[in-house]
């Protein structure tokens, strides 16, 4: 498998599948075609069929997916099946709901440590993490194997405290400021912009709202 001749767009649908196929695991389904899994995804089955042949296939003519083991396969594509420590910048109100987010154990990803640099929040627990100061991350990076850095600080702090963390051998960072890093290209970036989110949103409901006034 040649990982870099795989598309963004492939990569980009393999969440989807891994939480449509713990769903159907929840429920019981023990095996799924690629045209049941379309009606779930919205994605046609020939595509479904593509996107798994680019990582083996998984499948059998007539008899479909086992939902089970095509489930485990994505997870270990995607590194789910082992942990990643995460520390995250910012204690703000989007750096706490990410700390408080249980769902990321349950997929593999473990806060470990959560910085700030308002001195009011010093010693503050969130979900037993306590919250420690910016400046503690560089002793903290040296004696704890952290992989991932979410960053949910003002876009005039997050460059600096990115160049801190690739300083001290980060390799990915989740950025929710609201700017794009530039980095080194063996450092992993994937920016989260959540008012592009919202905007797309606006424009698909202003979309249906002219086109059900015609």
């Amino acid at each position: 498998m040649d990982a870099k001749g795989i598309s963004r767009a492939v990569i980009s649908r393999l969440p989807r599948y891994y939480r449509y196929l713990g769903e159907l695991m929840e429920d019981g389904v023990e095996r799924i075609s690629s045209n049941e899994l379309s009606e779930k995804m919205r994605v046609t089955a020939s595509q479904i069929r593509q996107d798994l042949n680019n990582f083996g296939g998984f499948g059998q003519q007539g008899y479909g997916y086992n939902v089970q083991y095509l489930y485990t396969e994505i997870g270990k594509i995607l590194g789910l099946d082992h942990v990643h420590h995460m520390i995250i910048l910012g204690a703000g109100n989007l750096g706490q709901a990410l700390a408080n987010y249980v769902q990321f154990e349950k997929r593999g990803f473990k806060v470990v440590g959560l910085f700030d640099v308002n001195p009011v929040l010093a010693g503050v627990s969130v979900r037993g993490i306590e919250i420690k100061m910016i400046s503690d991350l560089e002793e903290f990076l040296k004696n704890n194997s952290v992989q991932i850095a979410a960053l949910t600080l003002p876009k005039n702090k997050a460059a600096e405290m990115a160049d801190l963390l690739v300083a001290n051998n980060i390799k990915a960072i989740w950025n929710f400021a609201h700017l794009d890093l530039t980095l080194p290209e063996n450092v992993i970036v994937e920016n989260v912009h959540l008012s592009e989110s919202l905007m797309r949103l606006s424009y698909n409901l202003n979309r249906y709202v002219n086109e059900h006034q015609q």
